[in-house]
């Protein structure tokens, strides 16, 4: 048996599978999220391996000597560091961490954008590791000094699980430390932070073996026999294995906290318009995605604070309840924003409400809104002769018909959703098989493991009107963008 571990934002899910991909069990447990200030985010590395231990357990019981290995996927970019006794420094900086605004402005004026997306792929974004590291040394030159080493919160774990210090291709990309064509640490990189290599983990292939799980872990698990520890990596590149989106061509959008659309690329790629990030995939080619910061996350923050009492189903029963040709629009930029406006000073807009409004429109438009600004990354993608007939989905809202159905009628295209569609979870596990030798790559593990469930196709009225809806929502953020300036914190 194997299991996937899936370190995200709000908690951790384990998941256990038998070896054709059938699932045994998930457990799913929570952390807290800290802002100490406002665009601030943290959480304590401390609590992941705690939470982790605590689902593993709950997940296996009763199959403790049947596991042969286990892998992760994990929240992407966020900043860990060590000092020379291997103690946590401060609390990790997370991906949605918007505090980097003036490092980021530094890495793309004194490096220069062009020589970033020669040296790494990317342009330097507010979300990504390379600016966090700065921060710190500007703002915290005490806890900088004691930096020795230098890792993303899965490697965390597997640090503690295995005693090895190594991360993988496809989360090392999203730290802008990375040179993702040739997949090797940036020199450049390193000499403008002051970084010595040594501080950074070896980088391996997702599938390949980070060390063995230590006998003080087996000890917590209950475990009596060897258990492989396969490296993993990104939440996005193993949410696309998980939804067998590993072709040149695949397309996989992600509903989870955030929002995704990836695209599998049989060759390195660079975009130098929309800036969709070019990063390496889990299964040894490389991926393009775009990402809206607030997903998910938008209909977590209306539900809890303006409908507390209404569960998320009760929520996704008012797109059933009003209508789709609307006047209200909702710019879902609570966050900042990535792709492909790159603008770490949007904000969350409603418009176009009137009197008429009620709480159930308002959360039709979060859902519109999130889905236009996925569509908005789905066009930088198709304007670089990405064509695709279908689309897969996944993450925790991809398990809700009526956001599926919109997605597809927002996008004028096929979206089919996983028989599995805790996608993140599943591709490491899947991941623990390839790595274990149960399978002789990802593509085939893919074809053999992964089912399609169910099928969502356009409803030509319905693309009617978002059609309409989707051009509307581009022309507000145009005519917003420079207030979003004129109120700048």
């Amino acid at each position: 048996m194997y299991i996937g571990i899936d370190l995200g934002t709000t908690g951790v899910k384990v998941l256990l599978v038998d070896g054709r991909g059938n699932l045994l069990n998930s457990v799913t447990e929570t952390y807290e999220l800290l802002t100490p200030r406002p665009l601030w985010t943290e959480q304590n590395p401390g609590d992941w391996y705690e939470s982790a231990l605590r689902a593993i357990r709950k997940c296996i019981a009763g199959h403790e000597t049947e596991i042969k290995a286990l892998s992760f996927s994990g929240q992407m970019h966020g900043l860990v560091i060590l000092d020379e006794a291997d103690r946590i420094i401060r609390p990790a900086l997370l991906w949605n961490d918007q505090r980097t605004i003036s490092e980021t402005d530094s890495l793309n004026r004194e490096i220069g954008i062009e020589n970033l997306l020669e040296e790494t792929g990317n342009i330097a974004l507010t979300g990504f590791t390379a600016p966090k590291i700065l921060w710190v040394k500007n703002n915290e030159p005490e806890n900088y000094r004691k930096i020795r080493k230098i890792m993303l919160p899965k490697d965390y774990l597997a640090y503690r699980f295995t005693g090895n210090f190594v991360s993988d291709v496809s989360d090392i990309s999203g730290s802008l430390l990375f040179d993702v064509k040739n997949k090797t640490y940036s020199r450049k990189m390193l000499d403008f932070l002051g970084i010595d290599s040594g501080m950074l983990p070896k980088v391996l292939e997702s599938k390949e073996v980070a060390g063995m799980l230590t006998e003080k872990v087996r000890g917590k698990l209950g475990i009596p026999q060897p258990v492989k520890v396969i490296v993993g990596g990104g939440d996005q590149a193993i949410g696309a294995v998980g939804t067998g989106t590993v072709s040149g061509g695949d397309i996989n959008i992600s509903l989870g906290t955030s929002g995704v659309v990836f695209v599998a690329t049989d060759a390195y790629a660079a975009d130098r318009k929309s800036f969709l990030h070019s990063f390496a995939h889990a299964n040894g080619k490389y991926h393009l995605m775009g990402v809206t910061l607030a997903a998910a996350g938008s209909l977590k923050w209306w539900k809890e604070s303006f409908r507390p009492e209404k569960s998320y189903d009760e929520i996704f029963s008012d797109l059933i309840k009003t209508e789709s040709d609307d006047t209200l629009y909702y710019l879902p930029y609570i966050f900042g924003e990535r792709s492909p406006v790159n603008n770490p000073l949007a904000k969350g807009t409603f418009s176009g409400f009137c009197a008429t409004h009620g709480p159930e429109h308002f959360s039709r438009a979060v859902v519109e809104g999130v889905t236009f600004s996925l569509r908005h990354c789905y066009e930088a993608i198709k304007n670089l002769n990405i064509e695709s007939k279908q689309i897969r989905i996944t993450g925790g809202g991809a398990k809700n018909d009526h956001w599926c159905q919109m997605v597809a009628d927002v996008f004028n295209i096929a979206v089919q959703r996983p028989a599995i569609t805790e996608g993140s979870s599943f591709g490491a596990a899947i991941m623990a098989m390839v790595g274990d030798g149960l399978f002789p790559d990802v593509q085939e593990a893919c074809a053999d493991l992964v089912r399609v469930e169910k099928e969502f196709l356009p409803i030509a009225e319905n693309v009617r009107i978002y059609e309409k809806k989707y051009r509307n929502y581009l022309r507000l953020y145009k005519n917003i963008e420079p207030f979003f300036e004129m109120i700048r914190e």
